[in-house]
């Protein structure tokens, strides 16, 4: 039975999770990818504000598609979530607990996930028009010039995705491969 999760999620919550929990988010995530991430540390490095509170914050790596009329959003699939790699761990000690991807991550972002208690969930690829179902809403908030790289507030309701790297620094991609290794002996 998924776990229900409300967002934003507290680094205690996050501790909670293990990998390979299926997990359904609903409340506020943001959207922000390579370019995004690029400008919100290059404030952070500068002491100034940024245009989010990345306290007990998730972020969804995703460019949707424009929403078609009576849509809150297009497609929103996951996009490959190293290209956030360098930006991760500095957003991670801001106070971000959650990112939501698909791909394998750096030692970087792993080690920051396990010193602050962050997670890292997988939504599913190739699924873009069946998440953008469980957002209800969307409104860009900062960098409208990024055009679908924009950061966005979602909320989202129910929202599916599996913890593929905990707060421990257990990895499903590791011991789910190791696991089906061991099925072929």
């Amino acid at each position: 039975m998924p776990i229900s999760i409300k967002a934003p999620m507290t680094r205690e919550e996050a501790r909670k999770l293990k990998a390979g929990d299926s997990c359904l988010i609903s409340g506020v995530i943001y959207t922000a990818r390579d370019a995004a991430h690029k400008r919100l540390c290059e404030l952070a490095d500068q002491g100034k504000e940024l245009p989010m509170d990345v306290k007990d914050a998730m972020i969804y790596f995703v460019g949707p598609t424009p929403a078609k009329p009576g849509q809150a959003i297009g497609s929103a699939g996951p996009t490959t979530s190293y290209r956030m790699d360098a930006y991760s761990p500095t957003m991670i000690k801001l106070g971000q607990t959650g990112m939501i991807g698909k791909g394998k991550r750096s030692d970087e972002v792993i080690a920051a996930m396990k010193e602050h208690g962050a997670v890292y969930f997988g939504a599913i690829g190739g699924c873009g028009a069946l998440l953008s179902k469980c957002i209800k809403k969307s409104e860009v908030i900062a960098y409208e010039d990024l055009g679908a790289e924009a950061i966005r507030r979602l909320e989202v309701e129910d929202f599916p995705v599996i913890v593929i790297i905990d707060a421990e620094g257990n990895n499903l991609y590791t011991t789910g491969r190791a696991a089906y290794l061991d099925t072929q002996k």
